[in-house]
């Protein structure tokens, strides 16, 4: 039970660091993600990448910071339970009036179970459920920037070109627009078009959050459009033209599913300076729906948070559910073990503790691989993981098939117990990714063959559906491959098992403990044998060296099937040939930051101005 009466001075001085650590944190994620206008007015593309990588480190380190200081100062872990629970109700008296709640109270909770032991996590001193309400959050009369701006085109939509004009004009981007007034006509006429020949209402408007929204080479405006009861989100994506020199409005995405993919969990966090993040979601959500409000967080670059509240969502379904976790369909890894809830959209996968040859690795390096992934501009084609430690799940709820798993392969993860002394066993794995489940590339394939996909003589309704089904397959397969490239990633193990296909069709890379840098593998050709022996040998006669990558010998692994091998001949015979990986490894290697587009290229206004 809380105390009745908060007497302590020592919880509010613990209370007040926390707030305090917090407050440092915030100033320090804010600062940097102001920045990033600046490095866009700059084109500091290396700069920006810099700067998203060391933001995701921020938040460690702040709590890190916090707790050595509480340690310090107040002994903090030697206090009992009584000076705990004051030390929150003081806190929560902190938070009033407080523009980041929710995060502050995330914030309380790292700090706190850093200190003490996991027995007290469940207690009431710490933040199980949100104790500040983030609901209509206002800035203070001080606050030079609300969350969004309004702007009334009149009823006729005749000065539409104009307002929008002014709307850009506003963000005050330090660059020249190569034409901005036509870019603005483009974007004017292209609202006109989504309204039809509707009525435009009293209410007619549009809404912008305040901050432009920054990631990799590009800058986004986003808001909706409003008309009556009907609302219309945007995006408005500014780029660069060749050269660097002048900004041009690339394109508008229109709708939910265009901005689902802009906000993708495939992609990297974006930099985006803001007073009251709770405000930016919630109109976020007005605009996606169908968005969680964790990915929302993560996607503003507040990861913790958004691990929070996933978490928050995976209890509460587990209490509203009855089915059990099971070793996960598909082609088992040698390194990851991978189990899944039928009923929720995400998998687990826990690091097995050997691997079979020819792997070669350790359960560092593969953690490793996935900080890379974490701190990488994913460009759409790698699936964000959440990572945990002492996980706990209540033990009825696994099948004895995966305890069994578990046990043969990952014993150094799990710990069986009845942790509260109820009778109620729990299985606690102490490291824990979690990603989103996707229908794995492979499966996808198989079942386009047996829809009869693979024979050109069935021309059935369903045959000719899975043919599509199969060329989007792996037409898309090899743009994920391209886009990787562009982004410095070689996957490693290509194979079509270790992608996914999501519900929009996108083909996403999930499988990371191979990875590399394209700039650290050695592009080789397969030398030319010297000997009639070695050419008929079924073993590698020449010498391959750890980094070696061989482009020529893909096909035989992935181009077993005709139909698979025409299609992929056809759109990406280029990624068997060495000179393709090389020739990007050394613009790379020269400092060439490519484009990569969260939308279709028959989206763009001027595809012809796109940099490489």
């Amino acid at each position: 039970m809380f105390p009745t009466r908060l007497d302590s001075s020592l919880a509010y001085d613990i209370a007040k660091a926390l707030i305090d650590g917090f407050n440092r944190h915030y100033r320090l994620f804010r600062t940097e993600s102001a920045r990033a206008k600046h490095r866009f007015e700059t084109a500091d593309w290396h700069g920006q990448q810099r700067a998203q990588r060391e933001r995701i480190e921020f938040y460690d380190l702040r709590v890190r910071e916090a707790s050595m200081r509480l340690e310090r100062e107040f002994k903090a872990g030697e206090q009992p339970m009584e000076i705990w629970h004051q030390v929150k109700l003081h806190y929560i008296g902190l938070l009033v009036d407080h523009h980041q709640p929710e995060l502050a109270e995330t914030f309380f909770n790292s700090v706190t179970t850093k200190i003490l032991h996991r027995s007290y996590f469940q207690n009431d001193f710490i933040f199980i459920r949100p104790a500040v309400s983030t609901e209509y959050i206002e800035n203070g009369e001080t606050e030079k920037r609300p969350t969004y701006h309004a702007y009334y085109p009149d009823p006729s939509g005749n000065n539409l070109a104009e307002v929008l004009l002014k709307l850009v004009q506003d963000f005050d981007l330090r660059r020249e627009f190569v034409d901005l007034p036509a870019d603005v006509a483009l974007v004017a006429q292209a609202m006109k078009d989504v309204l039809g020949d509707v009525k435009l209402r009293a209410n007619f408007q549009i809404q912008v959050l305040s901050s432009l929204f920054f990631r990799n080479k590009g800058a986004y405006i986003v808001g909706k459009l409003i008309n009556g009861y009907n609302e219309f989100p945007f995006a408005l994506p500014v780029l660069y033209t060749p050269g660097e020199t002048q900004l041009a409005i690339d394109a508008i995405l229109f709708g939910q599913d265009d901005l689902l993919m802009l906000f993708s969990y495939a992609r990297a966090y974006f930099m985006v300076d803001m007073e009251i993040p709770s405000a930016y979601v919630q109109f976020l959500r007005s605009m996606m729906p169908l968005k969680p409000r964790n990915e929302l967080y993560s996607a503003l670059g507040l990861a913790k948070q958004g691990k929070t509240l996933f978490y928050r969502d995976f209890l509460f379904h587990l209490r509203h559910s009855s089915d059990k976790f099971r070793i996960a369909p598909g082609i088992k890894g040698m390194v990851m073990l991978v189990f899944d809830l039928p009923s929720f959209p995400y998998v687990f996968k826990v690091i097995k503790d050997f691997y079979p040859p020819p792997k070669e690795t350790s359960r560092e390096q593969i953690k490793g691989k996935y900080l890379l992934v974490k701190q990488h501009d994913r460009v759409g084609r790698m699936a964000d993981t959440l990572e945990y430690s002492e996980v706990a799940f209540p033990r009825s709820r696994f099948t004895d098939e995966l305890m069994q798993e578990i046990e043969k392969f990952a014993p150094s993860q799990l710990e069986v117990s009845d942790r509260d002394g109820d009778g109620q066993l729990e299985v606690i794995l102490k490291h824990v990714y979690i990603e989103r489940r996707m229908i794995p590339l492979n499966i996808h394939l198989q079942e386009a063959f047996d829809a009869g996909g693979s024979d050109p003589s069935n021309t059935s309704p369903a045959a000719v559906r899975a043919r599509q089904q199969l060329e989007h397959g792996v037409i898309e397969y090899g743009n994920a491959l391209k886009d990787l490239v562009a982004a410095n990633i070689f996957p490693g193990d290509m194979l079509w098992k270790n992608f996914g296909i999501t519900r929009h069709g996108k083909v996403v890379f999930y499988d990371y403990d191979e990875i590399e840098y394209i700039t650290d593998c050695n592009f080789r050709r397969v030398p030319q044998a010297r000997t009639e022996e070695e050419e008929m040998s079924g073993e590698v006669w020449y010498h391959v060296g750890p980094k070696d990558v061989f482009p020529e010998t893909f096909g035989p692994f992935l181009l077993g099937n005709a139909a698979v091998k025409q299609v992929f001949m056809k759109h990406h015979a280029d990624l068997l040939d060495m000179a393709f990986w090389q020739s990007h490894k050394e613009r790379i290697q020269a400092g060439h930051v490519y484009d990569v587009f969260p939308y279709d290229q028959d989206k763009r206004f001027h595809p012809e101005r796109a940099q490489g």
